[in-house]
C-alpha cells in the first residue's frame, strides 16, 4: 500500500506542476496515470495516518478541466473507476457520481459553445446568452478558462470581447497511437473519438502529437 501511496503522490506532484505551467493536457494525463494507485493510497493513509477524505485530488483535477477540453474519454474512464472501486466514493464525503453527471452536462454545454464559435468567428461575448440561451455568467466563465488554456483569444471591444478560436476542428493535425506509438494525421475532430490505428489496428483514443500542443483543444 505504501508503494501505491508514493506513486500516487509522485504523479500528482507532477500533475500540479504541469497545471501551473499551463500544460493542462499533460496534467490530465498524469492525474489519469495515478488512478491505479488511488485505492491503495487511500487504504494506506486511512490505516496508518488516520486520514479521512473529503475528496481525491486526482479525480478533482479531472472534473475541473476535462469537461472544458471536451474530453469525454476521460470522463468515461472516471465512471469505470468509480464502478470498479466503490470504496473511493464510500470513503469520501463528496458524491462523485453527482459530480460526474454535472461534469458531463458542463461538457456538452461547452461543446455547444465551441460549435457556435466555429460557425460564428469573432462572436461577441456579451451576445452569447441571446444566441445560446442559458446563463451569461457561465458562458463568460468558459470563455475566460479557454483563454487561460490557450484555446481562445478574447479581444477587448467596448465593454465586452470578440471571441476567436485558436484552433479549428477541421484542421489536419498529427496524433499518436497510445498502443504502438505510430503518428498519423487526420482532421482534429476525428481524434476526439476512438479510431482504429492504421499501423497496429488497435481501436484507441489518440493523443495529439507534441508538435500540436500549443493551443490544442486537448491540451
Amino acid at each position: 500500500m505504501q508503494e501505491h501511496r508514493d506513486a500516487y503522490k509522485d504523479r500528482m506532484t507532477r500533475a500540479f506542476a504541469a497545471e501551473r505551467d499551463g500544460a493542462f493536457h499533460e496534467a490530465i494525463e498524469l492525474a489519469l496515470s495515478s488512478w491505479d494507485h488511488i485505492d491503495g493510497m487511500m487504504q494506506y493513509e486511512r490505516k496508518y495516518e488516520d486520514r479521512e477524505f473529503d475528496s481525491v485530488q486526482a479525480i478533482d483535477l479531472i472534473l475541473e478541466y476535462a469537461p472544458f477540453l471536451l474530453d469525454f474519454h476521460t470522463l468515461d474512464k472516471l465512471a469505470i473507476l468509480l464502478k470498479d472501486y466503490r470504496r473511493i466514493e464510500r470513503h469520501t464525503s463528496d458524491s462523485y457520481a453527482e459530480k460526474l453527471a454535472e461534469a458531463r452536462l458542463i461538457m456538452w454545454e461547452a461543446h455547444r459553445l465551441w460549435d457556435y464559435l466555429e460557425f460564428h468567428p469573432d462572436a461577441r461575448q456579451d451576445e452569447l446568452r441571446a444566441n445560446l440561451g442559458g446563463d451569461q455568467g457561465q458562458w463568460r466563465s468558459v470563455a475566460t478558462l479557454w483563454e487561460k488554456m490557450g484555446l481562445l483569444r478574447r479581444t477587448p471591444e467596448g465593454r465586452s470581447y470578440r471571441l476567436t478560436l485558436c484552433t479549428r476542428m477541421g484542421k489536419v493535425v498529427p496524433a499518436k497511437c497510445p498502443s504502438c506509438g505510430a503518428v498519423t494525421e487526420a482532421p482534429k475532430a476525428m481524434f476526439l473519438e476512438d479510431i482504429r490505428c492504421p499501423e497496429c489496428r488497435a481501436v484507441a483514443s489518440f493523443v495529439f502529437h507534441a508538435e500540436e500542443t500549443t493551443g490544442d483543444l486537448r491540451e
